[in-house]
């Protein structure tokens, strides 16, 4: 059985969110703008791995007390072991944890795969960006997350504690 971890996303794995994220989107983010994600103190990016080697991530910035989520991708070979669930749960997680109060996002009208998911994590749909993305003009879904689980500040390993 394999061994399935979720962990902080480091710099020696940009290369393989960046191979993840080129298998799974249409317009995929450019390799530095992960190594950049990986040095932003305003982001937290999570990877879910199977025996070491990175096959899930999820990025979240934070902007005050609101997680943004970036990109949730799950390697194409890898899909339907639930993983995509896992790395949700465990981003929402994280976000309460680094005291978070609501998260959003945006996502295709037409990925009903994704929407599933995020419904599944108690997102809510709230409104509609016309032609948010560049690649054919299509609309996003604006979903949202009020209900946050409760947080433990003490499990975020980058946050900054004042004594």
């Amino acid at each position: 059985m394999a061994e399935i971890i979720t962990r902080l996303m480091t710099a020696a794995d940009v290369d393989a969110v960046h191979e993840i994220d080129l298998a799974s989107f249409a317009i995929p983010w450019t390799r530095d703008a992960f190594a950049r994600e990986a040095e932003n103190n305003c982001a937290r990016y999570l990877v879910l791995c199977e025996d070491g080697v990175p096959v899930a991530y999820a990025g979240v910035w934070f902007v005050l007390d609101e997680g943004q989520i970036t990109n949730i991708a799950v390697h194409p070979a890898k899909r339907g072991l639930g993983y995509g669930k896992r790395i949700v749960k465990d981003l929402i997680q994280l976000a309460a944890d680094s005291g978070m109060t609501f998260m959003s996002l945006e996502c295709r009208r037409s990925n009903v795969v994704a929407q599933n998911l995020y419904h599944g994590a108690g997102f809510i749909d709230v409104g509609f960006r016309k032609r948010y993305y560049s690649d054919n003009n299509e609309d996003a879904l604006v979903m949202a997350l009020t209900q946050m689980p409760e947080g433990n500040p003490d499990n975020d390993p980058t946050l900054i504690h004042e004594d």
